[in-house]
């Protein structure tokens, strides 16, 4: 859930959807996700086992991929939204257009909407939504918002925004949580309850176990396909897979590619693989030594043998720059980086590091297979790697606040947070100009396509200056049983739409 926004608050998101990718494997093909046979039953239940809960409901003030991969689209609304392949498409807004020169976005708000209190859905909310985000740099999204200039409402049914200076990715940044639309004036405690206008209510949340979601039988839209949603909280994988066998869950999320076959052997599931924009990232401390000698870096990943870790940790592909294939400017690096050990000895030698000692900070709940095959792999140049398995709030104070690190391993979720790279104070301390540069020509840039040709030039130099190591790019494993229709597969540790899904009657 990281953003080109440096925020540390950003930073929550990925404890949220880091757990989960630990859970992926590549043992099944991906399958359809409609596995219904029968017709379905529109009173009908689903049980969803997730893995992290979210510590409070206000996705207006906490970042986390918890919050977004169930409040965004079942709960709250933005003017636009994305697909599981990260394509806008509008929802709120019946239709929009960008001017020419890319200053411009005007909106045409869909009739009818209405906010879970009953109060009617204005172009004024919308203002007021996004006034507030522009204003409060507390609120999720205020990064996102400082070119914007203006926001107007011509008329109740139309929002204008003008912004200073063109954005590739402001339309992008309204799908995430600084777009979302609230009632102005709304007086809800939204830590413990919502008003928003999607089309589920959450019905009542039991801390330290499950949150139930209920369907909004006036939502404005489409009717969701099942009267309610219990999304059941389960941390140890394999009691989520315990759960599953014994029948109290419909949907399994973030199934342990240990854990997997005990699923298949039973017959009673289909399970599914998904793409995502999460990406194994080995941080390295650029502005410390001796991390701060390229030869260093790229005798690190020299050391990898990536294919080897990827069919380690049972899911996704190899990454070899920092953009993944769901991405614009994506493409494939694999040129710049492979796995050669006589050259990474070499290298360590010719900068008088023969012999080193580095240290690993990894958030605990990642468990040890990426530390163990870094272990292996670096000892057979001589770099003696030292696991540091520390609490997220450690990790938070000593890696991302303070620097104090040699190398680390995050997974970052969220998509289009290439911005990271060139941002010289975010933690990875890579200092750039031609990154810069070409990043913020990359987002001035109308034209889509050579915005993202600006992109891929400057992830390539960004590899090729090793910046970091781009262990994988993750895949997310879903169990669901026979009945299910509907559940989205992809890019489901950023968000679940359940509008769709529907389960048939028994």
């Amino acid at each position: 859930m990281l953003r080109r926004s440096t925020g540390i608050t950003l930073l929550a998101g990925i404890a949220a959807a880091a757990v989960i990718l630990t859970a992926c494997t590549s043992a099944p093909a991906p399958s359809p996700t409609a596995t219904s046979t029968g017709t379905p039953d529109p009173d009908a239940t689903i049980t969803v086992g997730l893995v992290l809960e979210p510590t409070n409901l206000d996705i207006r003030r906490t970042s986390g991929a918890a919050l977004e991969q169930i409040l965004i689209d079942n709960i709250y609304e933005g003017l636009v939204t994305r697909t599981q392949d990260n394509e806008i498409e509008p929802r709120l807004a019946s239709d929009y257009t960008v001017s020419p020169d890319g200053l411009t976005y005007s909106f045409t708000l869909n009739e009818g909407v209405t906010f879970h209190s009953g109060t009617a859905l204005t172009s004024a909310d919308v203002v007021a939504s996004f006034q507030a985000v522009k204003d409060d740099p507390t609120l999720q999204g205020n990064a996102d918002f400082a070119q914007v200039a203006t926001i107007a409402a011509p008329d109740a049914a139309t929002v204008e925004i003008t912004l200073t200076e063109p954005n590739q990715n402001f339309l992008f940044a309204l799908t995430g949580p600084g777009g979302l639309v609230f009632q102005t004036g709304d007086t809800t405690d939204l830590k413990t309850a919502e008003n928003g206008t999607g089309p589920f209510t959450l019905s009542r949340w039991n801390k330290g176990s499950t949150i139930t979601f209920a369907r909004n039988d006036t939502y404005w839209g489409e009717a969701a396909g099942v009267a309610e949603v219990v999304f059941e909280y389960i941390p140890d994988f394999t009691a989520g897979v315990n759960a599953a066998i014994d029948g109290s869950l419909d949907v399994l999320t973030a199934v342990d590619p240990n854990l997997a076959p005990q699923l298949e052997q039973t017959g009673e599931f289909v399970l599914t693989t998904g793409r995502t924009t999460d990406k194994g990232t080995l941080a390295f401390n650029n502005k410390k030594a001796p991390l701060d000698d390229i030869r260093v870096r790229e005798a690190l990943r020299l050391a990898i043998d990536h294919e080897a870790l990827v069919a380690a940790v049972g899911a996704g592909q190899t990454m070899f720059g920092p953009i993944p294939e769901l991405d614009p400017g994506y493409e494939d690096l694999s040129d710049v980086i492979s796995y050669d050990v006589e050259k990474a000895k070499s290298l360590l030698k010719e900068a008088g590091h023969e012999d080193l000692d580095l240290t690993l900070t990894i958030p605990s709940f990642y468990g040890t297979t990426v530390p163990k095959v870094l272990v292996s792999d670096f000892a057979k140049v001589g770099v003696n790697l030292e696991v540091k398995s520390v609490e997220f709030a450690t990790w938070l104070e000593d890696v991302y606040t303070n620097r104090d690190y040699d190398l680390s391993f995050v997974l970052h979720v969220e998509p289009r947070d290439f911005g990271n790279f060139a941002n010289p104070d975010y933690y990875f301390g890579y200092d750039n100009p031609k990154v810069q540069s070409l990043y913020a020509q990359a987002l001035a840039e109308t034209d889509a396509d050579a915005s993202a040709a600006l992109l891929a030039e400057a992830a390539r130099l960004v590899s090729e200056d090793n910046a970091a190591d781009w262990l994988y790019n993750g895949a997310t494993i879903t169990a669901l049983v026979p009945g299910v229709a509907g559940f989205p597969q992809d890019s489901i540790n950023s968000r679940i739409n359940l509008q769709d899904v529907t389960v048939a009657a028994k």
